[in-house]
């Protein structure tokens, strides 16, 4: 039987939630020879210094993943509540169905901040199996400075029950974090490099291996 390969999408609200949430990840993907694609949601606004920036730390982390396809919304940071959910529902869509990937990582419902939660509710939208019947696996990804901020109650509290064997991976996943240097700095900061491997320590903890990333999967159609 010929083994057919994956076509990966990974939802990125902002640039670096690919990394935190499933760098390792993409990377065993990518040496599977599986196609991955990054579409990121939002932009900083192109009037600030720090544009030219964040647009240098995309090309590449791109590079770095080796991304088949990059695509980027340019929504406003910090302001998808101003976009209606048709708009937004719209502009995913076209992506899926453009790169109409097997598998999606989306970011986790329960997230505190608001972006997150948006873009979660328009793309899952976006993964009805009458229309996309090309998706087949569906999974929500812990960010760090995101996930473990949201409310713990039942319904927002993460609890993985899918986890990766990134121990191959971890420290190329650190190399590039370190791209975005404005999102990274030192413990106890959330996203520091100590606490990227503290979380992938513990997860790999429950996985039986050396590191982990973990997952939420939503969605499996075999």
């Amino acid at each position: 039987m010929i083994k057919q390969n994956n076509k990966v999408l990974c939802i990125a609200v902002h640039p670096d939630d690919e990394t935190l949430g499933c760098g390792g990840t993409l990377l065993k993907h990518k040496e599977n020879l599986d196609e991955i694609s990054w579409l990121i949601c939002t932009q900083t606004n192109p009037q600030n210094d720090f544009y030219k920036i964040r647009e240098e730390e995309i090309k590449t982390v791109s590079k770095k993943y080796n991304f088949d396809n990059v695509y980027n919304l340019k929504l406003n940071t910090m302001q998808i509540d101003e976009y209606s959910m048709s708009d937004l529902i719209s502009q995913i869509s076209k992506i899926i169905n453009e790169i109409k990937p097997n598998i999606i990582y989306f970011p986790f419902r329960g997230d505190v901040h608001s972006d997150h939660r948006k873009i979660f509710e328009a793309a899952y939208s976006c993964t009805k199996s009458f229309r996309y019947p090309f998706i087949k696996k569906i999974y929500m990804m812990e960010t760090l400075s995101e996930t473990e901020f949201a409310p713990a109650i039942n319904e927002d509290s993460f609890i993985p029950n899918v986890f990766v064997d990134i121990t191959q991976f971890i420290d190329e996943k650190i190399e590039i974090m370190r791209t975005f240097k404005s999102e990274i700095s030192e413990h106890p900061f959330p996203r520091s490099e100590k606490n990227i491997k503290a979380l992938a320590t513990f997860r790999g903890a429950t996985a039986g291996c050396e590191y982990a990333e973990s997952f939420i999967l939503l969605k499996e159609i075999l």
